[in-house]
């Protein structure tokens, strides 16, 4: 039987690829080989005893004592209470910090400190403070491997209410939004990546069962860092109106006025929030443009000439921006940009511009809701009866839909603009009395192309 337990054991060693050439203890070969089989089937029970046996005397043996000590642990967490709650929660954070040391180039530093902070914050272990302090040291110290979207949020969220405390300056609020949200546009950019890629197999049945697997996944990260988000900027709410921007940017602009990355940040918020009125922006967009004279300051100065009147200026700036940037995702960003300032004025010419984003980066979920928008808008001004007129919808909520699809993380504001322009297109009803069941409704308005009307 022992021998046989110690082939399995073998067998895990090379399944997991981290055996360690020192391990010669049979008996934790053995306990090893228990435990794992235990843990994979979620028997957390059977597996503390011969797992603890592991860790206790030979913790360098495998990567798999610590991968499913973790499992192990949360599972009597779950079950305990009280001073024997506090026990294995200890235990937990140990073993956290003991893979770093046996295991320093599997282990990851910023998701041990992240495992700790959030553990001690779901039971009331720490202060804000506390809390704050542990996440911050993770974020600044292993920032590639701070991936987990609660702990994104409950960083920025404690260190807002510190600042509603008065024990945190409003600047660090600032920064730290704009460190937190690049991070979470990072992540999804990479997501979207995978899922741009898989799309197209997908609609096509080509999709192996690793490539379901990897598209499940990155979908369901995506939304999960859509939803974070959207609480950030919830949280950061009226903290963030041109009534604090203006003034804490006026105080700090000499000062700061050769820090190219607070400029640019200045000047992406005062615009992102519309405070491009006050003279300020003027004075940040002209420091931005002497500091680093990129593509967006090629934007923000087209921008400047457009509220001046000059409209062939603007879009000799904004072209000018869309050839400097060379980053296809940045690129697409740009040209959103331009679409959201013409969705106003004109709707061809906006989404002229997001389609121009969604070619260069075809996961712009937001282009495809501004288009969305814009078909909607027009509902009024195409047809010739009010059946075609209604018609126009299905045709914003269908690309509604596609918003979400190539970018999950607008999954549910995809799926409520979906169902709200759906329920203002005619109904079962109206397409029985109109007859046109199964036909094609054409649009010759500036809209153009057309849908096909849902059979019966």
């Amino acid at each position: 039987m022992k021998k046989k337990l110690y082939v399995m054991a073998i067998a895990v060693l090379g399944m997991i690829g981290v055996g360690n050439a020192q391990a010669q203890n049979p008996e934790c070969m053995t306990n090893l080989s228990i435990f794992s089989e235990h843990a994979k089937v979620k028997n957390y029970d059977a597996a503390y005893t011969p797992w603890k046996m592991v860790l206790e005397t030979c913790p360098e043996l495998n990567w798999a004592t610590f991968a499913y000590g973790k499992r192990i642990l949360k599972d009597k967490i779950s079950k305990s209470s009280g001073a024997e709650k506090e026990g294995y929660i200890s235990d937990l954070i140990a073993l956290g910090n003991n893979s770093l040391k046996y295991f320093p180039k599997k282990a990851k530093p910023g998701v041990v400190m992240i495992d700790e902070a959030m553990m001690k914050y779901d039971n009331k272990m720490a202060s804000d403070e506390q809390i704050y302090i542990m996440l911050h040291k993770a974020f600044t110290e292993d920032r590639v491997n701070f991936k987990n979207p609660k702990a994104l949020y409950l960083y920025f969220s404690s260190l807002v209410d510190l600042h509603k405390a008065g024990s945190k300056d409003l600047q660090l609020v600032f920064d730290t939004y704009d460190d937190v949200t690049e991070k979470i546009e990072d992540e999804n950019k990479k997501l979207t990546s995978i899922i741009t890629k898989l799309l197209p197999k997908e609609d096509e049945g080509t999709l192996t069962t690793k490539e379901k697997r990897r598209l499940k996944v990155a979908t369901t990260n995506s939304e999960s860092f859509g939803k974070i988000a959207g609480s950030i900027d919830s949280k950061l709410g009226a903290l963030a109106d041109c009534g604090n921007l203006i003034p804490l940017y006026k105080k700090n602009f000499d000062a700061k006025k050769g820090d190219v990355v607070w400029v640019k940040r200045a000047v992406g918020r005062m615009f992102s929030k519309e405070c491009t009125e006050d003279p300020l922006f003027v004075d940040l967009v002209e420091a931005q443009n002497a500091l680093d004279p990129s593509s967006d300051t090629f934007f923000y100065l087209g921008l400047l000439k457009q509220k001046a009147g000059n409209t062939q200026g603007a879009v000799a700036d904004f072209n000018k921006a869309v050839e400097l940037e060379t980053d296809s995702y940045k690129k697409s960003n740009i040209l959103y940009k331009i679409a959201t300032i013409y969705r106003r004025g004109s709707k061809s010419t906006a989404r002229s511009y997001a389609q121009k984003a969604i070619n260069a980066n075809s996961s712009n979920g937001k282009a495809y809701l501004l288009i969305a928008g814009l078909y909607a808008g027009s509902a009024n001004q195409c047809g010739s009866t009010p059946f075609e007129k209604r018609a126009v919808y299905w045709k914003a909520a269908d690309m509604a839909r596609k918003a979400g699809r190539v970018d999950p993380s607008l999954s549910g504001r995809a799926r409520q603009t979906a169902a709200s322009y759906s329920a203002k297109a005619p109904s079962k009803t109206d397409i029985f009395n109109s007859g046109k069941a199964g036909q094609t409704v054409t649009f010759s308005c500036w809209v153009g192309g057309s849908v096909k009307v849902p059979a019966l």
